[in-house]
């Protein structure tokens, strides 16, 4: 019997990895990476100690449960994002799939939608509306937007990787033979911080200019939950069977089926 906390319960299938692409209509999620390598090997448990890592509480699980609901609230056809506890199911991507760096940045961003919602409404996410709450993730999906726009331009002006040593060009080869320790002269390593480029960018609508962001520069915060809200929901049961249309047994071959517009898309198959 598992020891794992009530986190570890909510995420089972291995091909909704491969079919994050597909299901946030082709972006990439954060951490995807981390998420393919978990399928290989068993991953460590997140050090519980280190600032920005660790398990969520269940005052962070309902929290988490409220955004993705305000995403992808209950409908006439469907429930929403809270009944299908996506809320549980974010937590434990972050805490298992995230990097130091990233579950810094989603922690953190959970604060700034918190603080965000002070400054528009006069209070809390948790105290505010429905219509409130809509209301500021709407402002910030489209600071998300431009600032990912803004990162997703930096990076395709980069110049691809070297693979090898070009003929010639020895000299411009790094030698990672030797490294540099803080003893040897090199900076100790630094308690991770929140990155200042999303500092300016807390739901007011003044998202950083696109000259000020790099292609080194962090997702942002809201783009990380919107993505795992919509992962988490496609992919849990109530997603599938209700917002989708599913069959557990595809009968006979139909090539040609009619479709009305404002049908549910059919449900893959793991």
């Amino acid at each position: 019997m598992s020891n794992h906390s009530e986190q570890d319960r909510f995420i089972g299938r291995r091909e909704a990895i491969f079919r994050v692409g597909g299901l946030l209509g082709g972006l990439t999620l954060v951490g995807g990476s981390a998420l393919l390598e978990a399928c290989q090997r068993e991953q460590p448990r997140a050090d519980t100690t280190a600032a920005g890592t660790g398990q969520f509480s269940p005052q962070d699980v309902a929290f988490l449960d409220e955004v993705a609901d305000t995403i992808l609230p209950t409908t006439a056809k469907s429930p929403g994002a809270k009944a299908a506890q996506t809320g549980a199911f974010m937590a434990l991507m972050v805490t298992d799939t995230y990097d130091p760096k990233d579950q810094q940045t989603f922690r953190d961003g959970m604060k700034k939608v918190d603080e965000a919602c002070t400054k528009m409404h006069g209070h809390g996410f948790m105290q505010s509306t429905p219509a409130q709450r809509l209301a500021l993730l709407t402002e910030l999906d489209k600071e998300q937007k431009t600032y990912s726009d803004a990162r997703a331009a930096a990076r395709a002006k980069q110049p691809p990787p070297v693979v090898g040593v070009q003929p010639g060009h020895a000299d411009t080869a790094k030698d990672t033979s030797k490294k540099e320790t803080p003893q040897q002269g090199g900076e100790a390593e630094k308690p991770l911080q929140g990155d200042p480029r999303q500092q300016n960018a807390v739901g007011s609508g003044a998202a950083n200019p696109a000259t000020a962001i790099t292609a080194d520069a962090p997702a942002h915060y809201f783009r990380m939950m919107k993505e795992l809200a919509l992962l988490g929901f496609f992919t849990s049961e109530i997603g599938y069977t209700k917002a989708m249309r599913y069959q557990e047994t595809p009968g006979r071959f139909d090539p040609c089926v009619d479709y009305k517009k404002g049908d549910p898309a059919w449900a893959p198959h793991a």
